[in-house]
């Protein structure tokens, strides 16, 4: 190598490629194409079938590996593995699930969808930047035609940019978050509150009803994807847990 060759700069990856890819093979992961297991195309492969160079192929696979989706394996490629998000012990909640399994009947109605810069008090719930893009959605959930939940959610499009796109209109949103972007740790806060005028209006119940409050915040190899506030009429809910003792736990525990 030259002189010259060596003080020439490393190229810079495409930013839009690269997220192309990403997309591509988590896609094929989280979809269960590619099961756990199956060895992803080496470096050179997927360097032909994008056109791209190896930085760019290179970045994509640390950011799978960073999100516990592959691991690489010296001089044997990189496979699939379990996703994080699909084996953590807390499990994220399904509201069209509660109600069907309850034997009602669903509906879901998209209220509003809007993408906008992040305020103060999104960054406090949200952890994202002052300014950064958001997409606000609010919707409601029925159960035999009675509004079950309200549904608050902030998404982060500088970690989510595809749910920019995504029709919310026709799809849930924690449904679709769950199909397609893989999370490696939540939070989950459980309160009760009443409801202000613009809640009970949604939920159609009288202003200060007690609500069974669930707030939920997801992450993914730290950077933050969604914050969900979930306000349900109180007197419909009940929370129920079935547990066996932990063989480390002694009598009483």
């Amino acid at each position: 190598m030259s002189r010259d060759d060596r003080m020439k700069p490393e190229p810079v990856p495409d930013r839009s490629l690269h997220r192309r890819i990403r997309a591509d093979l988590e896609e094929r992961i989280l979809s269960g194409a590619w099961s756990p297991g199956h060895r992803i195309p080496f470096e050179h492969e997927l360097m032909t079938q994008y056109g791209c160079a190896r930085m760019t192929v290179n970045r994509v696979l640390s950011g799978l590996v960073e999100a516990g989706l592959i691991e690489r394996r010296r001089r044997a490629g990189s496979f699939v593995r379990r996703p994080v998000g699909q084996s953590a012990v807390l499990r994220i909640p399904d509201v069209k699930g509660e109600v069907l399994g309850r034997g009602e009947t669903y509906r879901y109605e998209l209220l509003s969808a809007t993408r906008r810069k992040a305020t103060r008090a999104d960054h406090a719930r949200i952890a994202v930047a002052v300014g950064a893009p958001v997409l606000a959605l609010a919707c409601r959930h029925f159960a035999d035609e009675r509004p079950h939940a309200y549904e608050d959610r902030l998404i982060a499009l500088d970690s989510v940019p595809e749910a920019a796109s995504a029709d919310f209109a026709a799809e849930l949103p924690g449904t679709w978050l769950l199909a397609h972007v893989p999370w490696h740790e939540a939070e989950h806060e459980i309160t009760a509150a009443p409801a202000d005028a613009k809640t009970a209006a949604r939920l159609d119940v009288p202003a200060g009803t007690a609500c069974l409050v669930i707030e939920r915040r997801t992450w993914r190899s730290g950077a933050p994807i969604t914050a969900v506030r979930l306000w349900y009429p109180g007197d419909r809910q009940k929370l129920v847990a079935r547990f066996t003792p932990s063989t480390a736990a002694g009598p009483g525990r």
